[in-house]
C-alpha cells in the first residue's frame, strides 16, 4: 500500500493554489489601506497611535 505523499510526487504541480494565496494577500493589503484611508477620512483627530491600534485590530479580524 503507498502513502499518499508518494501519489502526490507523481502529479505536475500547479499553481492555482498559490495564485489563490496570493490574490487573497493582495485583497487583504487593499481592504487594510482603504480602511486605514477611511478612519483617517472620518477621524481626522486620531493620534497615529490610536490609528494604528484601530488599523491592528481590523487587520487581525480579516
Amino acid at each position: 500500500m503507498s502513502d499518499g505523499n508518494f501519489n502526490r510526487a507523481l502529479l505536475p504541480p500547479t499553481p492555482i493554489a498559490s495564485g489563490i494565496k496570493m490574490g487573497k494577500q493582495q485583497m487583504k493589503a487593499k481592504a487594510i489601506s482603504a480602511f486605514k484611508e477611511t478612519i483617517k477620512e472620518k477621524f481626522p483627530t486620531l493620534t497615529d497611535e490610536e490609528l494604528q491600534d484601530i488599523v491592528m485590530s481590523f487587520s487581525s479580524k480579516l
